[in-house]
């Protein structure tokens, strides 16, 4: 079906498309000249571009004998390529008072337009159904960054910046109208798309938020579990205190059904063989294991130890990511899971790295386990090794003194 519209993606991937066929699909590398010049000249379509500007666009720092005849060049060789994509014999980039812009001949439909209509379009609707119903929308619009191959373009990083911010917007006023009707089931969805738009951005809370609301008790306690150990692993830092907060308040209306103490101790306990070697657990429950020995050391007089694990290159570097860094982060798991007793605690914290709590040790018994690591670890490796940090949890009163 044609409608002789220049339909225009920038989210997620850049893309053109003319009565339902690609245009420029076949241009190679995601430096094409032929693709540079359609992102700018499309998206300022309104306002133009000047000679310099769009020489700066496309160019960049390249050094060029000639940059005018060259960009005459990259012009005429777009030109031909519309044209045998199937569009209008027009003059594609008009020169206007010393401005480049795209010809009104051709329509264009770009979905970052859109995007922005359709919040600003929400942003002055007074009904809050028909409201709720353009952020929506809005944010059906938004697939991804904008135009994430050319992101060092400083152009591209503000817009980009620019269009985070309102799906942002969009995501929070369209969560609230929900909460308002109560709609946990539009809101869990939500919540679902921001999560896989926005990978690791903090919108666990809203599904987890409709997951509660909803009654469904046992997603709610898994993405509770997973939430701040998947940012551990995949960006090596936990979220925001804020966010932790909030997921903490929000676990914290998690309730069970009733049920007799025999299979509530069934289900705490979770394993009936007897795992060998420590306890392998996610960070947030590494961490309510930590601040209950923590407390209890207090009084006990137990000595507690905290160490770090971390993987090094032969120089004593941090290791780059990349899949060695996996297999031997895996490797390290299981060597420690395999040095420590079956009363201590483990979980990974970042890329590369472990937290061990030791129960009931000493200074000298943590460099045994550290030794012990080492030998299982190191059984065949040659270009890596682990470096350790240990802190007292609490200290004893001589290490006290000592430390004075």
């Amino acid at each position: 079906m044609e409608d002789n519209i220049l339909h225009v993606n920038t989210f997620g991937a850049f893309s053109m498309s003319w009565n339902g066929v690609p245009v420029g699909a076949s241009t190679k590398g995601k430096d094409s000249y032929f693709t540079k010049l359609m992102e700018v000249m499309l998206h300022q379509r309104e306002k133009g571009v000047t000679r310099s500007q769009l020489e700066d666009m496309l160019f960049e720092d390249r050094e060029l004998s000639d940059v005018h005849h060259t960009m005459r060049i990259v012009i005429y060789n777009a030109r031909k390529l519309l044209r045998s994509a199937g569009l209008p014999d027009v003059d594609y980039f008009e020169n206007r008072g010393g401005n480049f812009f795209w010809t009104d001949k051709i329509p264009v439909d770009e979905d970052c337009t859109r995007f922005t209509k359709l919040y600003d379009e929400a942003e002055n609707e007074g009904d809050p159904d028909v409201r709720m119903r353009l952020y929506q929308e809005a944010c059906q619009c938004y697939t991804g960054e904008f135009l994430p191959q050319q992101t060092r373009m400083i152009w591209v990083a503000q817009e980009d910046r620019r269009y985070r911010e309102i799906f942002c917007k969009c995501v929070n006023n369209a969560a609230a109208l929900m909460r308002m009707n109560h709609d946990y089931l539009q809101l869990e969805s939500l919540g679902r798309y921001a999560m896989r738009i926005q990978p690791l951005s903090e919108w666990e809370p809203l599904t987890m938020e409709a997951l509660i609301a909803l009654g469904r008790q046992s997603e709610a306690r898994n993405l509770y579990e997973t939430t701040v150990n998947d940012y551990m692993e995949a960006m090596g830092f936990r979220p925001s205190f804020a966010t932790v907060n909030l997921l903490d308040k929000l676990g914290g209306q998690i309730t069970h059904s009733h049920a007799l103490l025999d299979e509530i101790q069934e289900r705490l306990t979770g394993l009936h063989v007897r795992p060998e070697g420590g306890y392998m657990s996610t960070y947030p429950v590494f961490q309510g294991i930590y601040q209950l020995i923590e407390r209890m050391t207090e009084r006990s007089g137990q000595s507690v130890y905290l160490m770090l694990c971390m993987i090094v290159n032969a120089r004593g570097e941090v290791m780059e990511e990349g899949p060695t860094l996996e297999r031997l982060s895996a490797r390290l798991g299981d060597a420690i899971l395999h040095s420590v007793r079956h009363s201590d605690s483990i979980c990974r914290y970042g890329k590369g790295q472990y937290l061990v709590l030791l129960i009931n040790t000493s200074r000298e018994d943590c460099n045994i386990v550290q030794k012990r690591i080492n030998f299982r670890f190191l059984a065949d490796s040659k270009r890596s090794g682990i470096q350790y940090y240990v802190n007292s949890v609490v200290y004893t009163q001589d290490e006290f003194e000592q430390n004075q």
